[in-house]
């Protein structure tokens, strides 16, 4: 997965998060609803609500879109989330993938 895909999935589970702007969610809160909404709905079905909204409301859908977009390019190298599904090597006892390797 190319690092443009990988931005485009995280960006779509947290439009079809339950999360609102309103909530003035914490980076931790942010990591854990993408994670959340990637393992219940994984990323095709992220992407369907996307398209079923953007066809339903438009310019709601658009606002959101623009929010979530903001909200991971701001939080995009803090960001950790939790594994989805096993991984080779997750972190040691914490569970946790990081969407960045430590320079």
């Amino acid at each position: 997965m190319t690092r443009l895909n990988l931005n485009e999935a995280v960006c779509e589970a947290l439009f079809a998060s339950s999360l609102q702007p309103s909530d003035a969610p914490s980076g931790e809160a942010v990591a854990e609803a993408i994670g959340r909404t990637l393992h219940h709905l994984g990323p095709a079905r992220c992407a369907s609500c996307v398209a079923q909204e953007f066809g339903d409301h438009p310019d709601a859908a658009a606002d959101r879109m623009r929010w979530a977009r903001q909200i991971v390019t701001d939080l995009c190298d803090c960001l950790v989330f939790p594994a989805a599904a096993p991984s080779a090597a997750p972190a040691p006892a914490t569970g946790l993938l990081p969407v960045r390797a430590a320079a």
